[in-house]
């Protein structure tokens, strides 16, 4: 990022930049700032098993039926992107999701990899590779 010679703001659109963008806006609660970093016809896939699971196109449809669910179902949600791997348009980012359940109160740590094709400055694809028997147990209420 930088600025031009008017004071605006430069944003780079290098696949790895777009993608760190993604991360901070939904750390930030920003859904604005999220959906600004998907293309129109975005494609976003939550892992089969997983509580969200399905494909979800355009910006509005992902924040509504993820973003905004998570945020509904959990306290703290946070995604922790550790390492990027990027080839081109691919990033790959290791993670973390972490967060206490509201209805259970149990808390989630689980490793993540999501894959992200990039082109253009925009998300275009989005998949989810996350280990769903932790997700499930977290979200599962302790038998009376």
């Amino acid at each position: 990022m930088g600025l031009t010679p008017n004071n605006e703001l430069i944003v780079s659109t290098a696949p790895r930049d777009v993608v760190r963008r993604q991360y901070m806006a939904s750390a930030a609660g920003d859904l604005e700032a999220l959906r600004a970093t998907m293309a129109p016809d975005v494609e976003w896939t939550e892992m089969a098993g997983f509580p969200l699971a399905g494909t979800y196109r355009t910006p509005s449809g992902v924040t509504a039926n993820v973003m905004e669910i998570l945020g509904r179902d959990w306290d703290g949600w946070d995604a922790h992107d550790d390492s990027y791997v990027v080839d081109g348009e691919n990033v790959v980012v290791l993670a973390r999701y972490t967060a206490t359940h509201r209805a259970t109160r149990k808390y989630l740590d689980v490793r993540v990899a999501h894959h992200f094709i990039v082109r253009g400055g925009l998300i275009v694809r989005f998949e989810q590779f996350v280990d769903t028997a932790k997700v499930a147990e977290a979200s599962r209420p302790i038998p009376a």
